[in-house]
């Protein structure tokens, strides 16, 4: 299990927003240990004798506003208290009308952090000098005015904590439900076959889950075209990118799943190539034609990359030059192109790695020798290791943006097999969460290049190209 998310909610009504998410799936990753959920009474940090949080406005106007000094001082508690464990500060979400709307986009980037700060307001609002000071965040469920903050707060911490690891049982749920990729969720059935006169659909009594993923596809598609023609006209340019792609299948397999997964943003598509940004890491993925259409289409950036991965030489001097990058690594593209599970000796122990074997991982992993990537990388639940009794063997993770890497066996535990088995288990796991399994092995690792045939995986013809800010 990964780092616990902690959340710390600001707010005047404590026993509402504790007793909300106290049951069911959220309740019970609190008991685990999952997720920590801490309720602070705001009006516990008055100076008013008789807890008054609250005041009329300076101007005039309707209702009460809440004071500046109880909410800062509530904050300051909880601040002091992040810090003390050493933890970098919080973000700080207000909960406000006036905020941008939350979507599943806003609730995965959430997911990454370590330490949340919500914070509620009630009447008129909260005093405008406070919210400069500490919030980082302004953030709204919808259009509409509720009576306070709390319950769009829970909605948040709900969406947010599902995606944290280990939350949810099923490993797929995340991945196959509404919004992923831009579609709604098809429809689904239980007990009895037939209730009030409708009966199951039978292809999903069928057993053939060949047409059981296809009609569930079918439909999910058919839904969101009538219910959300904004998400579908999306859905169709995705997949459209995507068929463009698939042209050259083993060459684009990073950026084909990209898009699969849902964490691409399309910045450019066109027949002259296609720009992506990967919304989780930030990295760039541009694959063009030529280089006069490439120079063209880079123009489309408007920030300063920190990561850029080019499918084709031609362009590496020109994104060198414009964002001041150097050509890091020229790797080979290795996809494994089966439906089939490999085998693996069961007798092996290979377990999701947690924060105590960080430094460990970071000893060991000379490729790229980044301590806040791999404590990223481990937090998320993506890293792996194989054990001999209790000792730490050697270790495999998920890059950021989707390729299967960062493997390592220790030296005093080569040549046993271990490399061959964490590979081909975490080739297992992608096809397991529907995903195709694939890496990008540097040009002249011969041991790995070797690795990748001996599991079936197929190298791509050319080459792509990691380039990262001087």
């Amino acid at each position: 299990m990964g780092t616990k998310m902690n959340f710390d909610i600001l707010t005047l009504f404590p026993e509402m927003v504790e007793n909300g998410l106290n049951t069911s799936i959220i309740g019970r990753a609190k008991e685990q240990g999952i997720i920590s959920i801490k309720a602070h009474n705001i009006r516990d940090y008055t100076k008013d004798k008789h807890k008054k949080a609250d005041d009329y406005p300076y101007g005039g106007g309707a209702g009460m506003l809440m004071q500046a000094q109880p909410v800062y001082d509530c904050f300051l508690s909880v601040k002091e208290s992040i810090e003390k464990e050493g933890k970098k500060l919080p973000r700080v979400i207000y909960v406000t009308p006036q905020g941008k709307t939350f979507t599943q986009s806003i609730a995965e980037e959430f997911a990454k952090e370590e330490n949340l700060v919500f914070l509620c307001g009630h009447y008129e609002g909260i005093d405008e000098r406070v919210l400069e000071e500490i919030v980082t965040d302004y953030v709204s469920i919808g259009d509409y005015v509720l009576t306070g903050g709390e319950l769009p707060a829970m909605v948040m911490i709900d969406a947010v904590s599902r995606l944290v690891d280990g939350v949810l049982n099923n490993e797929e749920s995340a991945q196959t439900e509404s919004f992923h990729n831009c579609l709604l969720e098809y429809p689904q059935y239980s007990r009895p076959e037939e209730w009030r006169g409708k009966k199951v659909p039978d292809v999903l009594l069928s057993g053939n889950h060949k047409k059981i993923k296809e009609w569930r596809l079918e439909q999910s598609e058919q839904r969101t075209k009538e219910r959300r023609p904004d998400l579908y006209i999306k859905y169709k340019k995705l997949k459209k990118c995507e068929k463009y792609l698939l042209n050259n299948k083993l060459h684009h397999m990073d950026m084909i799943e990209l898009l699969r997964r849902g964490n691409a943003e399309i910045l450019y598509f066109e027949k002259d190539g296609v720009l992506l940004k990967d919304k989780n890491s930030g990295a760039y993925m541009l694959t063009v034609t030529d280089r006069e259409n490439g120079e063209r289409i880079i123009s489309y950036i408007k920030e300063q990359p920190e990561v850029f991965i080019s499918h084709q030489e031609f362009m590496n001097d020109f994104i060198s030059q414009k964002f001041g990058m150097n050509n890091e690594t020229e790797c080979v593209q290795w996809v494994y192109t089966r439906k089939e599970t490999l085998p693996i000796n069961k007798d092996l122990k290979i377990q999701k790695l947690d924060k105590e074997h960080a430094d460990e991982v970071i000893a060991h992993y000379y490729t790229l020798c980044d301590e806040t990537y791999v404590n990223e990388r481990i937090k998320n639940g993506v890293m792996y290791g194989i054990f001999e009794e209790d000792t730490l063997a050697g270790f495999i993770g998920m890059h950021n943006e989707g390729s299967i890497g960062m493997l390592e066996i220790f030296e005093e535990y080569r040549n046993r097999g271990y490399g061959k088995a964490l590979e081909a288990f975490y080739i297992n796991l992608h096809l397991k969460q529907g995903f195709t399994p694939y890496g990008q092995v540097i040009s002249d690792n011969n041991i790995s290049l070797k690795l990748q045939e001996s599991l079936y995986l197929y190298p791509a013809k050319e080459k792509i190209y990691w380039l990262v800010k001087k």
